[in-house]
Order: structure tokens, then sequence, then C-alpha cells
């Protein structure tokens, strides 16, 4: 089959397109054949050996997509071959990724293939930094940094949903119009104005409740400084690099929180894990929750995905079609 590998680590550069043999079923798993594959930033870190999971050379890079079931394992029951399905799991850059049952979600009929690949990890990770690190009451204010990306459009109409005033912050004039059209109350431009000034201005100089952040060392700090009293910063990425460490007593004037979160740690919490995805179809069917494709790529070219990625041009999801 088809795949993009490396055998030493980098960037975009160190990926090429190959064939290998196609994966053979163990105890617990599925094939699934994909039709559609997401792009994400912790492909960029895991090919530079940055990433929480760490590569075996040669490797796959990929962590979602979306298909069709191909082959179930005899011990696995409650699957079959022929079954739409997303899956959130590494190795997913390829015609074929075999996964645990586990990580598989039955795709809706309402959903396409390439709507299915931009769902499970942006959309998850918007749904459990709102309502299971946080949880989200009506009137909150929320800031959404990246707000253009997949996670940041997926987190603005989560909280619009949930009955929060959302502020999203973007990287370009440009993107501004994009995320007021996913809900956004207010958007800002952090290039160009001091996000936590203006935030701190919008609430009256209360601040804001929630600050979702995937941006990292660029905006860990400000981001504190604009938290009401009680307010909570939850950090799920670090694509301006990682913060510089906190001092704990930071928290104390205010009674603020910081949270991190990875959207690995609900694959074993079978309930925490199903009330996400069971609540974003439930959004998705309502018309309460799109994520829309901002470009899609051959697989053949998974390096210029990665470029696009790093350019900071790119809104919504990317997807690569093998």
């Amino acid at each position: 089959m088809k795949a993009i590998q490396f055998d030493r680590l980098g960037g975009p550069e160190v990926m090429y397109y190959t064939d290998i043999p196609k994966p053979e079923l163990r105890p617990g798993t599925v094939l699934v054949r994909n039709h559609a594959i997401a792009v994400n930033f912790g492909d960029l870190f895991f090919t530079r050996n940055e990433y929480l999971v760490k590569a075996k050379l040669p490797d796959t890079p990929g962590m979602e997509a979306a298909g069709v079931i191909d082959a179930v394992a005899p011990d696995v029951a409650n699957l079959k071959p022929g079954t739409r399905v997303a899956f959130i799991g590494m190795g997913s850059y390829a015609e074929y990724t075999l996964i645990r049952a586990g990580r598989v979600m039955v795709l809706p009929d309402y959903l396409s293939f390439e709507e299915g690949a931009a769902f499970p990890i942006a959309v998850l990770t918007a749904w459990h930094t709102i309502h299971t690190c946080h949880h989200l009451t009506q009137d909150e204010t929320v800031i959404v940094h990246s707000a253009a990306g997949g996670v940041g459009i997926a987190a603005v109409q989560i909280a619009k949903a949930g009955g929060a005033r959302v502020i999203g912050t973007v990287s370009s004039d440009s993107k501004k119009q994009l995320v007021r059209e996913f809900g956004a109350d207010e958007v800002i431009n952090y290039e160009t104005h001091d996000f936590a000034q203006e935030a701190t201005r919008l609430t009256d100089g209360r601040g804001v409740d929630l600050i979702l952040d995937a941006v990292g060392k660029p905006t860990f700090e400000k981001g504190l400084g604009c938290l009401a009293p009680f307010g909570h910063l939850v950090l799920y990425g670090r694509a301006g690099g990682p913060p510089d460490r906190l001092d704990p007593m930071r928290l104390f004037a205010q009674s603020i929180k910081v949270s991190g979160f990875a959207v690995p740690m609900v694959y074993s919490m079978h309930e925490i894990h199903q009330r996400g995805v069971d609540d974003v179809f439930r959004l998705s069917r309502d018309g309460k929750l799109k994520i829309p494709i901002g470009r899609k790529f051959p697989l053949s070219e998974a390096a210029e995905a990665h470029r696009y990625m790093l350019s900071r041009q790119s809104t919504g999801k990317l997807l690569l079609i093998p």
C-alpha cells in the first residue's frame, strides 16, 4: 500500500511517499481503508520526535482519518467490514491503518468522510477543554486562540452553543471574517493588537473566565494577566513554543488556575470519551457545529501540506486524500 514515511527526524523534508506492507490484523483491532486523512500540528511535532508519542523509525505520521472498515479481528464483536468510521490513532498517513477497536467512532450518515476526518481530534479537543477540563456555564466569556484553525473554529461554536460570549484571536486580519461567521462575538488580531488589553477592555476590566490556548509562549503569560477572578486557562498546544515555567504563586492574587489537555487522555475513559462523541455529533446534527475544510492535498504531497500549515496561512482543517 502507499504511505508516507520518515526514517530520520526533522521537518517536512524528512517525509517521503513510498510502498509499505499492508498491516495485518492483531487481536482487538480493525483495518480501515482511509478515504480522508486529517493534518494536525501534532504531526509536525511527531516527525521531530517532540510529540507525546515517540517515533520508531522508520515510521508513518498521522493521528486521525475517516474511511471504511476493511477487516475486523475475530475478537472484535461490535464492528464489521463496510462500516463508515472515523478514528484517532497513529499511522494514518497511509491507504490503510490498523487501529484499536476502541479508537473507532462510527460515522453518522449525515457526515461525509472529509467531515468525519476533520472531527475526531479538533472537535473532541475543543469539546473536552470546554466541558471536561472546564465546566462552561451560561454567560461566561471565553477567549479562543488560533480561532481560525480546526480546533479553534470548533471551540468557538461549542462555546457559543453553551451560552458563552466568545472572543477569538487570529494571526491576520484576513481570518477575522471567517471566525465571525462561525459565531465569535469579537475577533482580535494578536499580531497587531495586545489581545489581553483588548479582552480586558471588552469585559469592562473584569477579565475572561476561560482561555483556550494552543499557541503557548507568545500568549500564555498575557493570558494569565487577563483572567477574571477564578478564571481558567487551558493549554492544549504549543504552536508558538512551550511557555516559560510557571511560578504557582502567580495564581494566588486572582485565584486563577491553569490546566493542560491532550485528547489521548480520554481514550481509556469510556464514559467521558463517549459523552464527548455523542454531544459533538448531536451539535453537528442540529446544525450548530461545522468544520470547514481549508484545503485538500493528495497523500503524496503530505510534505507540502506541512509546509502550508507552517506558513500560518491555513484556516479550517487540512486534509490528505489517498
